[in-house]
């Protein structure tokens, strides 16, 4: 793949061609069950609350701003569905923690025709790790609330507010890759600090893979096959663009 920027949909594509390979089906399966219940669970709950923001964001703006109105509902719209959708994603890769892992751990096998060192996978790692995975998932929640809070004072903030919903597409397509680029570089073990060390020198393409995913978790149908396509395009990424760099002594 030629590596630009842009690229990073590219691993996307990539993630559909992967799962559809017949050595791999068996490994998404579960993820794709547990995606499908979780997301019809949050289409459900976040049609209400869309209809909710409606008619908050109207009551909210006096009659001399009304005009606003047709700017600021779509926006705060767009902000309330990415937020609804990404705490979906996080109980659904907390859930999948363990398959997802796995599932990881194959492609990369396909990509690079080479196993794990001994001992680093399989289903018995997998068991054994479950916790640790679990206990990982629950990491990467609480830097989601590090950031997360104090980026929605934002939407109170006036003028400021306007770009509040574009400043929060922006970390929500940053931790989504975050989120899919943790799970093969977790099976070697690499720390939460050095993952995000290793997808900052690839800023671009990084951010162009969590939009992508960002996008694909907002398309009815799509969003159902989500997980397991991130997480065979982010192991691709892994493979092509981050495995090789080294950590700073």
């Amino acid at each position: 793949m030629k590596k630009t920027p842009i690229s990073g949909l590219g691993y996307l594509f990539k993630g559909i061609a992967l799962i559809t390979k017949p050595g791999l089906r068996i490994y998404v399966t579960i993820p794709l069950l547990i995606n499908s219940l979780l997301f019809g669970i949050g289409i459900w709950y976040g049609y209400g609350q869309v209809q909710l923001v409606m008619e908050k964001v109207s009551s909210f703006l006096p009659e001399w701003l009304a005009w606003l109105s047709w700017l600021l509902i779509p926006l705060f719209i767009i902000a309330t569905v990415v937020l609804l959708f990404f705490t979906f994603t996080i109980v659904a890769n907390l859930i999948s923690a363990p398959f997802n892992s796995l599932l990881a751990e194959k492609v990369e096998e396909l990509l690079t025709g080479e196993k794990l060192p001994q001992g680093e996978g399989g289903w018995q790692r997998i068991i054994k790790d479950t916790l640790p995975l679990i206990m990982n998932e629950i990491g990467k929640i609480g830097y989601f609330l590090a950031w997360t809070i104090p980026l929605l004072i934002l939407f109170i903030i006036p003028v400021v507010n306007i770009a509040a919903p574009f400043i929060w597409l922006v970390f929500s397509a940053w931790m989504l890759v975050v989120q899919y680029a943790d799970v093969p570089m977790a099976n070697h073990e690499l720390s939460g600090k050095e993952i995000r060390r290793r997808l900052k020198t690839q800023r671009f393409t990084s951010l162009a893979f969590g939009g992508g995913v960002l996008m694909m978790t907002m398309v009815p149908v799509l969003n159902f096959i989500s997980m397991p396509v991130a997480v065979a395009g982010a192991t691709a990424m892994w493979v092509d663009r981050l495995k090789g760099l080294e950590t700073p002594q």
